[in-house]
């Protein structure tokens, strides 16, 4: 299987073919449209600032070719958040994939703590991406902005308030959370992509 990774100015990409490798697959780094393009799946991670990835993914030109990939895509983390609307992080136009804006969480007490860094379950899971063994499976968060609940949902975790641990419409889908670094849950859900 080919798989790429969106070569662009995040981090975290290391961790992402770390783990692909773990499952026998050797994935290409790259920001080559065309090897984008002829990818049986493409991985979308990151970890960054929103405004400052926009950009560059403008200068490179990879905004116009991520949006127009058939193949199944796969955002991680800032991935997802660049794959919708708008970020409140930098006030920043995205990708426009999903039609929702990323907001910043707000704490309501003392103990909420911002950035979200830590394990939470998933819940009401849809099938595709996830399977029903995944409901109440706990997986790695590390984040500041999230995605509201939306009609593209396809998982919701709690934090603050529920939010969108998941989005998926047509070939794009999304994670919040970091499958490579959620130990088996996400090397399943990874799988799950990939078999997709």
């Amino acid at each position: 299987m080919n798989v790429a990774i969106v070569k662009y100015n995040a981090g975290n990409i290391c961790s992402v073919v770390y783990a692909l490798k773990r499952m026998g697959i050797e994935p290409v780094v790259t920001a080559d449209a065309e090897l984008l393009q002829k990818a049986d799946k493409v991985i979308f991670p990151g970890v960054g600032e929103a405004h400052t990835t926009m950009r560059h993914l403008k200068q490179q030109g990879l905004d116009r070719v991520i949006c127009r990939l058939r193949q199944p895509v796969l955002g991680i983390c800032l991935g997802m958040q660049l794959m919708c609307r708008f970020s409140d992080e930098g006030q920043v136009d995205c990708l426009h994939i999903f039609d929702v804006d990323v907001k910043r969480f707000a704490p309501c007490r003392q103990e909420d703590k911002v950035p979200h860094i830590g394990w939470n379950t998933l819940e009401e899971v849809k099938l595709g991406l996830f399977d029903s063994r995944q409901t109440g499976q706990s997986v790695y968060f590390v984040h500041s902005y999230y995605v509201p609940v939306n009609t593209c949902t396809a998982a919701t975790t709690d934090y603050i308030h529920p939010f969108s641990a998941a989005l998926q419409r047509d070939n794009f889908y999304a994670v919040q959370f970091h499958p490579e670094k959620s130990g088996t849950v996400g090397e399943a859900i990874l799988k799950n992509f990939l078999n997709l």
